[in-house]
């Protein structure tokens, strides 16, 4: 019964303390993640406050620093979380005031130096890598970094302006000093010097700078061959430069090989193929003289020309450009005459010349068929080609293939298909004779006409154009034929199917002209339907001449 009041007592005494926190409005904590019954005494060992929930992780150093060291008062949102505010900044400001770009919370020593000279634009290769920070970084304390620069002439002025071999203020050189030297060596060799404005190979590669340039001036030098080169080419003699009218641009014929060679000429303008491939420029340029030189082959090779008689080419009269017929090879074979005017293909590809140019008389041979084959057109016989009255244009019906065979007729104006599709000719052109025949059906089929009987083409007095019922199909099978179109409606209108055979209308089957209305058309109907029809006859004929397409 003593406790309750003293309970009571203890919560409104808790209640006022936490009102009246000495830690500030924004600690929401339970007192007890932090203190004990026991007391205010704070027990580093059971206390359950997570110090990472406050987004300043306690790492390294600051795991075993003092809590007072950082939280001064007892409003612990007030302590600061850069660094600056807990440790001087010994680099005064020069390198900003992010130590961790640095430093780790584990101790201030530095391990990543070349990295971070890295992250700057600044690597710590070649030499760099063997200096102290001291022999760059010289200030009044090996602990301030001012800001040098990336450049190398940051540092290296001096050694620029005392540089004498060569003098590179008096040569106007460059002070970016990477144009010439490596950051990735030991000295300042030259070994990456960029001359590719002008390339230092073969016999330009020449250690000595100063056989080429004056070296009080670098800039001040031609790139052109001949401003350094123009004794070499007055002295040249073989073949004189001077007196050929070479172009003193050297590059169009040398390389910078030691020695000028070998060298090369640019003759695509006429090129030095096979028979051509001379390497005594003076075999075809007399006494040296390149220029007037003619490209036409006959300057050269008349004598070659007017000599030849295998064939004789003056009395040929062959074009005297040689190229037309012979390429550049040695001895001038194999030769190529272009035939395309008359294709020397199959029966024509005859190697002697002579066979068909008698007497080596090549012009004016003419290029028709005839005029070498007239003896071959009238002497064959099968076909008689003359009898026939054949064309004498040859290419009409054979090829060029050796004995005329195969051969081909264009028959399209009366095409040889199915039934008429017959090797022999004579089968339908009698005694071979070929003019005249006439193309119409009943001049070669009159007895296939006459002779038929089912039906009997003739009594049923039929058409005799053949085709308005059969096809060219070998036995005259299947055949069609138009009873509505050509003579009266059975197929459709009323007299469709009403009727079973032919005989019901034709009742002569031996003639189908005749035909029979009144058999299925009684009289007494009939006449009736035609009550008041003036001149009406009950007859067969005169039913088809009033219903010609079979309608009442």
């Amino acid at each position: 019964m003593h406790r309750l009041p003293f309970i009571i007592v203890l919560l409104f005494f808790v209640i006022s303390v936490s009102g009246q926190s000495p830690h500030g409005n924004s600690l929401k904590l339970d007192c007890a993640q932090c203190h004990n019954p026991e007391g205010w005494t704070v027990d580093l060992e059971t206390i359950k406050f997570d110090h990472n929930s406050t987004n300043f992780e306690l790492e390294g150093s600051h795991e075993i620093t003092d809590c007072k060291s950082c939280h001064t008062s007892l409003v612990f949102n007030e302590a600061p979380t850069d660094c600056i505010s807990c440790h001087t900044d010994i680099h005064s400001q020069s390198v900003g005031n992010d130590c961790i770009r640095c430093h780790t919370s584990e101790n201030w020593l530095v391990f990543t130096i070349p990295e971070i000279h890295e992250e700057n634009g600044f690597p710590l290769i070649g030499t760099h890598s063997n200096l102290s920070c001291v022999e760059c970084h010289t200030n009044e304390s090996s602990l301030i970094f001012n800001r040098l620069g990336n450049e190398c002439i940051e540092c290296h002025r001096d050694d620029y302006m005392a540089t004498q071999s060569p003098n590179h203020l008096g040569a106007g050189f460059s002070t970016d000093c990477i144009e010439c030297h490596s950051t990735i060596g030991f000295d300042w060799g030259l070994t990456g010097v960029n001359h590719d404005f002008f390339p230092l190979t073969m016999g330009h590669d020449i250690q000595d700078c100063s056989r080429c340039h004056d070296i009080t001036n670098f800039s001040d030098i031609s790139a052109d061959c001949f401003s350094c080169h123009e004794i070499d080419f007055n002295q040249t003699s073989n073949p004189n430069h001077t007196t050929a009218g070479f172009p003193t641009d050297c590059i169009e014929c040398h390389t910078t090989a030691p020695g000028w060679t070998p060298a090369t000429i640019n003759h695509d303008f006429f090129p030095l193929t096979m028979g051509h491939d001379i390497q005594d420029c003076n075999a075809c340029h007399t006494g040296g003289i390149f220029t007037g030189t003619p490209t036409d082959c006959f300057a050269c090779h008349d004598d070659d020309y007017n000599q030849t008689t295998n064939p004789n080419h003056t009395t040929a009269g062959f074009p005297t450009d040689c190229a037309t017929c012979h390429s550049t090879n040695p001895g001038w074979m194999p030769a190529v005459v272009d035939h395309d005017f008359f294709p020397l293909t199959q029966g024509h590809d005859i190697q002697d010349c002579n066979a068909c140019h008698a007497g080596g008389i090549f012009t004016g041979t003419p290029t028709d068929c005839f005029a070498c084959h007239d003896d071959d057109f009238n002497q064959t016989a099968n076909p008689n080609h003359t009898a026939a009255g054949f064309p004498t244009d040859c290419v009409q019906c054979h090829t060029t293939n050796p004995g005329w065979m195969p051969t081909t007729f264009n028959h399209d104006f009366f095409p040889l298909v199915q039934g008429h599709n017959i090797n022999d000719c004579v089968a339908c052109h009698v005694s071979e004779i070929y003019i005249n025949t006439p193309t119409d059906c009943f001049a070669c089929h009159q007895d296939d006409y006459n002779q038929t009987n089912d039906p009997d083409h003739q009594a049923a007095n039929f058409p005799t154009d053949c085709v308005e019922c059969h096809t060219l199909n070998p036995g005259w099978m299947p055949s069609t034929f138009d009873h509505d179109n050509q003579y009266f409606p059975i197929y459709s209108g009323k007299h469709d199917n009403v009727w079973s055979s032919c005989i019901e209308c034709h009742t002569n089957p031996g003639n189908f002209a005749q035909f029979d209305c009144l058999n299925c058309h009684a009289p007494g109907p009939t006449g009736d339907d035609h009550d008041g029809v003036s001149g009406y006859i009950y007859e067969s004929n005169a039913c088809f001449a009033c219903h010609p397409d079979g309608e009442g």
